[in-house]
């Protein structure tokens, strides 16, 4: 069960083809949409947003088989980046955001920036947390236990009957002291069986590291279109004890957008938000400060 003291807000719902697509939507004002990774959930930003909704405007979906959002089979829906990129395109029309931040974390920056590139006259900032954009960098091997969470058979025994991928993550992504209890049942809440622990296992089979993977050519795509986001304002927060979206990740961001906003924490993971969340909370709010929309007449 989520802690309500945690995550205390309002379950919104667009009907997607009769999948449900759970998000949250706190505040007025300037819109900022917040993407998710795997294994998280909207849960991953609810400090950004109890920090940010007295101010703006804060979305946060739920990819299908994600948190609140509705987990159906195989059958029923394609577990797949451009069907993601797809769900986000259809929530950003429905509630006709317009010009928007956009704040992305794991798998969420391969899916909010293939939005971007394909959007990018409504992409006004970027707040990037631990994440890629664009195929395995320079130097960069696949961590073994993704590997491992891969692998046919045992890949289904360890992410969906044992739980592994996200206990590790609760364990593992956090540095600067153990994740509490309380929070550590939210992050896992949604996840508490075999059937509900499929998008996650389905994340990490649709990692692309093949041409004949079937999300390869979107983010060869995407990663060719990034010059159409050089001149969004970024900021990037990066936990430097992250095993998987490491320096050389980084290093790719800031290859690419040299005029980038860095802020590096040494003593922090992968789950940077929890690990430095009052130095990151003073650091976007400045950010988003110094870069000002211009309100349209």
């Amino acid at each position: 069960m989520t802690p309500p003291s945690e995550y205390p807000f309002e379950s919104r719902y667009l009907d997607l083809d009769g999948i449900r697509y759970h998000y949250l939507d706190e505040g007025n004002g300037e819109p900022l949409l917040m993407v998710h990774g795997n294994p998280t959930w909207s849960f991953m930003y609810r400090n950004l947003v109890k920090e940010l909704s007295p101010d703006y405007r804060t979305i946060v979906p739920d990819h299908i088989g994600c948190g609140k959002s509705d987990k159906p089979t195989d059958s029923v829906y394609k577990y797949t980046l451009e069907s993601r990129v797809r769900d986000l395109d259809r929530l950003v029309d429905h509630l006709d955001l317009g010009q928007l931040t956009l704040v992305v974390h794991d798998w969420g920056g391969m899916i909010g920036t293939t939005w971007a590139v394909r959007n990018p006259e409504r992409v006004a900032r970027m707040v990037v947390f631990n994440t890629g954009a664009f195929h395995l960098p320079p130097g960069k091997r696949m961590p073994f236990t993704l590997t491992l969470a891969r692998t046919p058979v045992l890949g289904a025994l360890l992410v969906r009957g044992l739980s592994a991928f996200s206990r590790g993550a609760n364990r593992y992504n956090v540095v600067r002291g153990s994740m509490t209890d309380e929070v550590a049942r939210g992050f896992s809440a949604p996840y508490d069986s075999w059937s509900n622990r499929r998008a996650v296992h389905r994340f990490v089979e649709d990692i692309p590291l093949k041409p004949t993977d079937k999300a390869w050519d979107v983010v060869s795509d995407t990663q060719d279109k990034l010059h159409l986001l050089q001149d969004v304002p970024k900021l990037l927060c990066w936990g430097m004890r992250d095993f998987v979206f490491d320096h050389h990740f980084l290093d790719e961001w800031v290859r690419r957008f040299p005029q980038a906003e860095v802020h590096r924490f040494e003593d922090a993971g992968h789950y940077v938000l929890e690990d430095a969340r009052a130095e990151i909370h003073r650091l976007v709010r400045t950010f988003l400060n110094k870069n000002q929309v211009p309100v349209e007449a």
